[in-house]
Order: C-alpha cells, then sequence, then structure tokens
C-alpha cells in the first residue's frame, strides 16, 4: 500500500517524539535511583578525634607541670571572689578553655611526685590534649578538705570522664560530651553518660535506680548505673586506685582492685560506635588530688577481671 508523502512526515515525527519519550523516562528513573542512594546531605560521621597509639607498657600522663592538657572553665558561682571585672551579668558565661583565673588545677609535687590538685572552686575540667582507644588508664585520687558553694553541704565530687568529644561545655558548659566514672565520697565508679553518650549496663533495679550487677539483665542506661553494691573506697585523706579498662565499645571500671562496673556497646545519641576519646578530670565543688596518671595499650581484658570480650 502506498502511503501518502504527508503521513510520512506524520509517522516520522510520532516515531521521533516516542523515542524523545522513552529517553526521558530511562533519565527519570537513573536520576531517581541516583538521588535515592546519594543523598543531598551526607550519612553521619563518628566525631571521634585522631587517636594516638599507645604501646603496651606504661605512659605517664602528668609530668611537672600541665604541659599535654588543656583546661575549660565553666561559670563562677556567684559567691567566687578575686575574678576580674566581667560582664555586668556573669551567671551563664563560661570563663572558658585555657582561663584559669583562680587556679583551680595546679601541679604540686608532694612526697617527691607529681600531683594533679583541682581546689574545686570553680566547675570545670582538665583535658588530655590527645584521644586514646583500646586501654588501661590508672590513676590514684584523694579527698581534700575544702568544699565550695553551691556544693559545700553535699558529698565531695569529681568524675573521670573518658571517650570526651566535642566542644567543651557540652554538659552544663561545664564538661564534655563523654561516659563517666563517677568520684564522689561513697559513689566511685557510678556511671553518668554526659550530654548524649549511650551504653548498656547488665543492672538490678533497686528503688528505681539501675544498679550494677553481672548476673543482672542487660539494659540500656538511663541518666545513671550505680555501682556493685558494697562499698569499696578507703577512708577520705587515703588514696583510692582506679583502673579503667576500654576495649572497643565495652569498658570496665575497678576501685581498688574491684570490679564494679561494666559499660557494654557505648554509642553516640546517632548510634554511631563511641570507642576513643580525650580524657578529662572534673573540677565539682571539693578538693580533691590525682596522682600516678598512666596509660598503656591492650588487645584483650585481663583475664582476673572475669569480664568476656
Amino acid at each position: 500500500m502506498r502511503i501518502p508523502p504527508f503521513l510520512k512526515s506524520s509517522i516520522h515525527e510520532v516515531r521521533t517524539l516516542r523515542r524523545s519519550l522513552v529517553t526521558l523516562t530511562c533519565l527519570s528513573l537513573t536520576l531517581g535511583s541516583s538521588l535515592a542512594q546519594a543523598p543531598n546531605q551526607p550519612p553521619p560521621q563518628s566525631e571521634e578525634q585522631p587517636v594516638t597509639a599507645l604501646q603496651s607498657h606504661w605512659r605517664s600522663l602528668l609530668g611537672e607541670t600541665l604541659g599535654g592538657w588543656e583546661t575549660w572553665m565553666g561559670v563562677p558561682h556567684q559567691s567566687v571572689a578575686g575574678l576580674p571585672p566581667g560582664p555586668d551579668d556573669r551567671k551563664d558565661i563560661p570563663l572558658g578553655l585555657n582561663n584559669d583565673l583562680k587556679q583551680v588545677f595546679s601541679v604540686m609535687r608532694i612526697d617527691g611526685e607529681s600531683v594533679l590538685h583541682i581546689t574545686g572552686e570553680i566547675f570545670g575540667g582538665i583535658s588530655t590534649l590527645e584521644s586514646f582507644g583500646n586501654y588501661h588508664l590508672q590513676l590514684e585520687t584523694r579527698w581534700g578538705t575544702k568544699k565550695w558553694p553551691p556544693r559545700e553541704n553535699e558529698k565531695r565530687d569529681s568524675g573521670l570522664l573518658i571517650h570526651c568529644q566535642g566542644e567543651h561545655g557540652a554538659f552544663g558548659k561545664n564538661w564534655k560530651k563523654s561516659v563517666e566514672l563517677q568520684v564522689q565520697e561513697g559513689d566511685i565508679g557510678d556511671l553518668f553518660p554526659l550530654a548524649g553518650p549511650r551504653a548498656d549496663v547488665r543492672q538490678v533495679i533497686v528503688n528505681n535506680v539501675g544498679v550494677y550487677s553481672p548476673s543482672g539483665e542487660l539494659l540500656p542506661a538511663k541518666q545513671k548505673v550505680a555501682h556493685l553494691q558494697g562499698n569499696f573506697e578507703k577512708a577520705n585523706g587515703e588514696w583510692n586506685l582506679i583502673d579503667v579498662y576500654t576495649l572497643g565499645r565495652k569498658s570496665v571500671f575497678v576501685v581498688n582492685g574491684h570490679v564494679v562496673n561494666v559499660i557494654e556497646n557505648t554509642r553516640t545519641n546517632k548510634d554511631l560506635p563511641l570507642v576513643s576519646g580525650q580524657i578529662q578530670l572534673q573540677s565539682e565543688g571539693a578538693e580533691v588530688e590525682y596522682r600516678r596518671i598512666r596509660i598503656q595499650a591492650i588487645t584483650q581484658f585481663p583475664k582476673e577481671l572475669g569480664v568476656a570480650p
């Protein structure tokens, strides 16, 4: 059958239009697939900083000065005297980084040893400049006599913070985002996640508070998980030995040779693994001292801890 010329032209245009539509459809599907695989926002990234490589022998973290550490001073209590003139309303303004105007943190020589002395007068923290992971950290601590507002009538308090990440002052404008081993009279070894981190602990519930128990149920740590029931501390004025073993996402708190808490599945508030960070010691209203602060690498938990990998 013979097709008139005007029809040949129309058929050609229709075929061209069909091919264009097919091409556009394929491009649309490809683009949609690409967008699904590569969204505009990048996937969440860990906040962890570069980690210092450690050796399997002890390395001291405290010398005759505060070299290797940085200080962060929080918001001074209204009772603190001797500060230089500042803003009219200072109640919400931290003193900030390396601005320790009252020498809250200092190194003293006692019996021939370097001792980190913390007056406690202003809330804040002293942090290692380096970040660490997979380590055994050991230190000794003892209480002084002074206490300061607003905690002058409370238990003496400080804290050892591990896996510190991000900006200073994330928690209460005083301390870093971290996992805290509580250092407080009668409570050394309690767990406090600060400013976001999460973890799981084997625990039993006593008076609505989670208490670490090796035979307890593995549950998410809420605001606090108390240490193993018992008194493992020495009298005020005597040195308490604290060991922290951290390997991957598990950490073990040991007080004077007793395993008092085991922290599992440490993670950020974005559910990213939390396995390393700076180490920070708190100033929190009480005079306290730390000495023999040292660290070494580990690749497994010591058998004597009785803790599974």
